[in-house]
């Protein structure tokens, strides 16, 4: 049987590999943006689901190929649900993760456990085309609080200040198996691969 090829419209290895590994299937040929020359695009959205959308349809449009467009962030409820969608350009334009995390923390400097509950939000958005006009679209979220220090070395962004529920860690002190069974993107994708094979197979058109 051909494979099915679908383009994973990230250039963020942490999040290429954890799609990689849940979406392990002999019948799916996955090429990240990179390989597909697949710069990126301006994430204009108001939503998750607005963002993933517009990174699937710009890798349909410039590949030819199905494609897989993810969005997600944090919320934080004392920061009235930011960074949100921000949440990777949280500390400006140039934002890395040590320099978002810093902005965080000190947002939250002297305020008491109870009031940094927090949560992951993940949106995946697959197109079978560039005029697809019925998207599958799976979401997850993972709730816990914010610590007060960074720990951990496992994982990427905001996991290592990110306490799941009532984990005595963070989410980057987690192993990649703990993660495949707990995180928000692990949910949606959970989702998506129950449906990912019969949905690509059954191609729609406008």
């Amino acid at each position: 049987m051909s494979q099915q090829t679908l383009v994973i419209a990230s250039h963020n290895r942490g999040k290429l590999v954890e799609i990689a590994d849940l979406l392990e299937q002999e019948s799916l040929n996955l090429i990240s943006a990179a390989d597909a020359g697949i710069g990126d695009v301006e994430e204009t959205g108001r939503t998750f689901v607005e963002n993933a959308l517009l990174k699937a349809r710009n890798a349909c449009q410039q590949t030819g190929h199905a494609a897989l467009g993810d969005d997600s962030g944090l919320e934080v409820d004392y920061l009235n649900g930011a960074p949100g969608i921000f949440s990777s350009r949280f500390a400006g334009p140039d934002a890395t993760d040590s320099s978002n995390l810093e902005k965080l923390l000190t947002a939250l400097q002297g305020v008491p456990h109870a009031q940094r509950s927090a949560r992951f939000r993940c949106c995946i958005v697959v197109l079978r085309h560039v005029d697809d006009p019925a998207p599958l679209i799976c979401e997850g979220s993972w709730e816990g609080h914010i610590a007060e220090k960074a720990k951990g070395d496992n994982g990427f962004g905001y996991d290592p200040v990110f306490l799941p529920g009532d984990a005595i860690g963070t989410a980057a002190q987690l192993s990649a198996a703990q993660k495949q069974t707990l995180s928000h993107r692990a949910t949606a994708l959970l989702q998506l691969k129950a449906q990912l094979h019969r949905f690509l197979c059954h191609v729609r058109h406008a």
